[in-house]
């Protein structure tokens, strides 16, 4: 009789024991055990780049179910404006969320909600742009590589002649100036440009708005001449509309090399269409990956460094663990390989009508 009990207590254990296991997510932890599930801010930055809304939010959304299904996303956008995103960091402080992916509006303003979020013990994953302030983890690009492929590939449009010199006129439209990527992604560009072209005018373009990098062209042509600009830097895809906009209003023809970043799809679109010489792609899936495996491993108060292979220095100096990643240089030859190859966009979506006949050249057909 007494073995009969054990046997039926073993048994109960095992079953027990089962049940709790099955209950675990893929990182083999019970993320609902002795309270609720984890909760992940996701804080963005603006939507006047659309990658933001279309293309990384869903797919750390995803990327997060994927990792941890009983968690939880409460996202919020700043929609550019410093003093917004800091009161949603507040607020995501206040609620006691469990991590915070964030995507700063400006770096050093949001230094100090960083800290106080570390204070209350809620590591802030830094997305896409580093963050100042103790961060726990980081997820990006290399942007100077990003500015090198950029300068690169408006050399190369222009006529990559090493003796031409000060003989060809840039107009540079860099990013806005708080964004450390943007800094980043000058410092490359110059790296390449520097002692090749002569640079016309230069602009730091506050909060990437499209509208003002249109009034900045609009400025550089009157000043230079719609003769004089032989190429244009654009930091990033939303740059480049402004720029391009400017450029048929003041009916320059044909129009000079533009580059970009982000590979909008109205930008592959241009690219198409010979409006935009070049984007800078920075496959979102990979970064949208990364990210989640960082929120979600600091949600899980895990180590980090079990899926970071990198590390950056943060702001206060310390080393943190980071996932880096390469950029790619997307232009009308390799649309087909790079973000149709990658899903981002169908050929139905990119190929629209009046575009048929570059489509069939590009090999999209």
């Amino acid at each position: 009789m007494k073995a009969c009990i054990r046997d039926a207590a073993l048994m109960m254990v095992a079953v027990s024991t089962a049940v709790t296991l099955a209950a675990c997510g893929a990182g083999g932890s019970n993320d609902s055990v002795g309270g609720d599930p984890p909760t992940i801010g996701l804080l963005l930055p603006d939507a006047t780049t659309a990658r933001w809304e279309t293309q990384d939010r869903p797919l750390l959304e995803k990327e997060i179910e994927k990792l941890c299904a009983d968690c939880q996303v409460e996202h919020a956008n700043a929609k550019n404006d410093v003093a917004l995103q800091q009161e949603q960091m507040d607020s995501m402080i206040t609620k006691g969320v469990d991590a915070i992916v964030l995507v700063a509006v400006d770096a050093r303003s949001l230094g100090p909600a960083v800290t106080k979020a570390d204070q209350a013990g809620i590591p802030v994953i830094s997305y896409d742009r580093m963050a100042q302030g103790p961060i726990a983890g980081y997820v990006s690009f290399d942007g100077e590589e990003v500015g090198r492929l950029q300068g690169g590939a408006l050399l190369k449009a222009m006529g990559d002649d090493p003796d031409s010199g000060d003989d060809r006129q840039i107009v540079m439209m860099n990013g806005d100036p708080s964004d450390p990527n943007a800094v980043s992604f000058k410092k490359g560009a110059l790296s390449v440009l520097q002692g090749k072209v002569k640079i016309g005018k230069a602009f730091d373009t506050l909060q990437w708005r499209t509208e003002n990098a249109n009034t900045n062209m609009s400025g550089a042509i009157s000043a230079l001449g719609a003769g004089n600009i032989h190429g244009v830097y654009a930091a990033n895809d939303g740059l480049a509309a402004g720029s391009i906009s400017a450029l048929r209003a003041n009916k320059v023809s044909p129009l000079p090399p533009v580059t970009g970043q982000d590979a909008e799809l109205g930008a592959v679109r241009r690219i198409l269409a010979g409006d935009q010489y070049m984007t800078v792609y920075k496959p979102f899936a990979p970064e949208a990956a990364g990210g989640a495996a960082l929120a979600v491993a600091a949600a899980r108060d895990e180590n980090l460094d079990r899926v970071a292979d990198d590390k950056v220095t943060a702001d206060d100096g310390k080393l943190v663990p980071a996932v880096m990643l390469a950029p790619v240089s997307v232009t009308v030859d390799n649309i087909k390989d790079t973000v149709v190859k990658d899903g981002v966009y169908t050929v139905q979506q990119v190929c629209v009508p009046q575009l048929e006949a570059a489509c069939a050249k590009a090999g999209l057909t």
